[in-house]
């Protein structure tokens, strides 16, 4: 089944999650700040992705311009980072089976739904 990790406060997460309504294929929402992944979820996610922590980091949120700006951490520590602090996650991601992506532009979800 796909997924959807959203952010209903995020434009295109709201428009990625319309894309997913009018393709008519059952899907999960997932409302990530509430539920947040554990690191094994995260680095799950990471994988079907095809991306490093720190790519799936949101550098204009504040807590990352407050506590990570300018430091370069593990990937164990960028997952550590994302756990505590979920809003840190980009977004929206949409996972189908083994693939993933991050849906901005929301369009992107078509290659995915294919």
């Amino acid at each position: 089944m796909i997924q959807i990790y959203h952010n209903n406060r995020c434009t295109k997460s709201r428009q990625a999650l319309k894309a997913l309504e009018i393709s008519g294929k059952a899907f999960e929402v997932i409302y990530y700040l509430e539920t947040p992944p554990d690191i094994l979820q995260l680095k799950e996610l990471i994988k079907k992705l095809g991306v490093e922590p720190i790519e799936l980091i949101r550098k204009t949120e504040k807590i990352y311009l407050e506590k990570y700006r300018n430091k370069s951490l593990s990937d164990e520590a960028w997952l550590e980072a994302m756990v505590q602090h979920p809003i840190l996650i980009e977004r929206p991601i949409v996972v189908s089976g083994e693939k993933a992506i991050v849906a901005r532009p929301p369009e992107k979800i078509d290659d995915l739904l294919k």
